[in-house]
This record gives C-alpha cells, structure tokens and sequence, in this order.
C-alpha cells in the first residue's frame, strides 16, 4: 500500500504509523535476550518484592528501590532497607532507607552524585510518606520536600508523588499524582527545595495529564513527562512551556535518558484493560530523545490481553549496552544483554 508524503507525515506525528515501527516489526530483530534466574544475590532470608524503579549509578552498577518483599507498605518491614546499590553481577554494595519509606517509586541520580526517591504512598499514623527524599551516596538522608503523611496539593504538599528529576542547575521537578483524577501536576524547586512554581491539571490538552508517571531531561534540556494514562510522553522547556507530545513510545510506565541522548521508555500497560492502549504491544521502546524516532524493542513476552500490569515499569541502561527492567508484577529486576553476533556482542545504534 503507497502513502501519500504528506499523509504520512501526519500519521508518524500522531504515532499511527509509529506504532507499527515500534511493535512487530521490531521483535523480530530484537537485539537483546534476557538472563535467565534471579541474578541479584539477596540476603539471606530476604525475597524480592514489586519493584517500579531502577537508574543508572556508573561504573556498571545501578541504584534499585524494593518494596520490601511485598507491594504494601514498607514500614512494616522496618528492618529491611527498600534502597541497594547493586554491581554489574548482582552483588549489593550497599543499601539503606529502612523504616523511612512507605512505598518507593521513582528513584533518580542527580547531576551532583546524590539519589533521589520519590514515597508514592503515605501512612498518617506513622507520620511518613508522600515526600521526596534526597540522600547522599553513602545513604545519609540529606533534604525531603513534602509534608509527612499529609496527602493534598499545595507548595510542599503532595498526594503520591511519582518521580523527581534534577537539572543541571539544580532545580527539582516532581511529578505529583499517582491517580487519574489526582493532582496530575509537574511542580518545580529550586536546589534549596524552594517552591518556584507548578503547571498541569487534570485533561488530555497539551500541558494536562493523567498521572504523570516519570520524568527525564536530556541534553537539550527539555524535560519528558511519561503522561501514562494518556498514552503519551509530553515535552517541556524547565519553566513548564509545551515543546512536543509523542505517542510513538507506547504507554510510557519508566523513562530513561542516557548520555548519547537515547531514550528508553518502558511500557508496562498497553492492552491491559480498558482504554489502556489498546493494540499496542508492552515492552521497552529505545529512541532518539532528539528526533524522536524508535529504533529498537524488547517485547514482553507476555503479549496479547492480559489484566494490570506486565514485565518493566522502570528502565535504565549502561554504557556496556545492558538494560535493565523494574518488574512490579513479577516481582523481580530484570536484567537484558545485547545478543551476540559471530562471537561478539551487537553493538546498540
């Protein structure tokens, strides 16, 4: 079938020709196969729990956020500590963060080496959750922004907070909003913790979302909202101005920028019940943050109609070309390789 130039153009825009770029035909060349097993050596006794997050630390090793075993609260496992750092071959090097976090979701390593989670859950009577946490490295606990336990909307209230991401300067953006009908608003800091200013609302107009899931900022500086339940990644400038939407990366759960400015976009509800993406595929699309174009994908096996949830919530990538995938379903972080060719390893585009 011939297409019209023209029309093409506007269906790439609008993600209809994108999608079938970023499905099928690229499952069948999927550059990447998965370890088989758990390969992140827990402690003795521990098991693993749902898990939305994971970011790359350098020097091959990544920051992971647990629940604690389960999916509930983590302050009723107040010995376990929810945050490890784990090396390229699964070994923990550290962790912290017990009895301080009620349900970790997004997790982000600022440009100044520090680690931030965002506590999308809150448990009044304890007096925690529904904040922002800053550590250091080493796990000392360094800022929060948000009120402990109180769930609203104001300059340093939130209601489930997603993810948190920092600019060069140090200014913070939070995505506030775990629900549909919630907050649904990108609310900006100063590196003090200072409240500047907010933009959103709840809609499907350019600049509106419906939970705004993840966040990420490229080189350009341009900050990326994975608008989940609209089925869309939205586009800023960091004072809030509306650049771009792109539907072609699926119903983006986890967003990943890396340093060549590939984006990686994890997509764990399409085709999952009602209004959720219907058609598309669940897996992680890889892309240029700059134009946009997708240019791999791992599929979830698990493909067709299925209820909730399905393989990776979060990504991240390192600079060996392994990617890895937070799974809250099945519980586990996931780990892909690039497949070999001839003897050596596939080199990513």
């Amino acid at each position: 079938m011939r297409i019209n130039k023209k029309v093409a153009k506007v269906l790439f825009a609008t993600g209809a020709i994108a999608a079938a770029f970023s499905t099928s035909a690229f499952a069948q060349g999927n550059p990447y196969e998965p370890i088989q097993g758990e390969w992140i050596e827990l402690p003795d006794g521990r098991i693993w729990g749902a898990t939305s997050t994971v970011y790359y630390a350098g020097d091959g090793n990544i920051w992971v956020a647990e629940r604690c075993g389960d999916n509930t609260n983590c302050l009723d496992t107040p010995d376990i500590d929810p945050i490890m750092l784990v090396d390229v071959d699964g070994k923990i090097l550290k962790s912290f963060g017990k009895n301080m976090i009620v349900w970790p979701h997004g997790i982000h390593l600022a440009p100044d080496g520090n680690l931030w989670i965002a506590d999308a859950r809150g448990d009044e009577a304890r007096g925690k959750g529904h904040q922002v946490h800053k550590f250091s490295p080493d796990g000392e606990h360094l800022m929060s922004i948000g009120t402990a336990g109180v769930a609203g909307k104001g300059e340093y209230i939130f209601d489930q907070p997603n993810d948190v991401a920092v600019a060069p300067n140090g200014d913070i953006f939070v995505g506030d909003g775990h629900s549909a009908n919630g907050n649904n608003r990108i609310v900006k800091y100063n590196s003090e913790g200072k409240y500047l200013m907010e933009w959103g609302g709840t809609g499907a107009e350019a600049g509106e979302f419906r939970v705004p899931h993840t966040l990420a900022i490229n080189s350009e500086g341009k900050l990326f909202v994975g608008d989940r339940a609209n089925s869309r990644v939205q586009i800023f400038d960091l004072n809030g101005k509306h650049i771009d939407t792109w539907t072609q990366f699926g119903r983006p759960s986890g967003l990943y920028i890396d340093g060549n400015d590939i984006l990686y976009s994890a997509d764990s509800e399409s085709n999952t019940g009602y209004q959720r993406n219907p058609g598309w595929e669940r897996g992680i699309r890889i892309g240029s943050s700059k134009t946009g174009w997708v240019t791999g994908f791992i599929p979830d096996p698990n493909q067709g109609y299925m209820a909730g949830t399905s393989v990776a919530e979060g990504v991240t990538a390192d600079e060996a070309g392994n990617i890895y995938g937070a799974e809250v379903r099945q519980r586990r972080m996931r780990k892909y390789v690039p497949k070999t060719y001839r003897g050596e390893p596939r080199q990513r585009n």
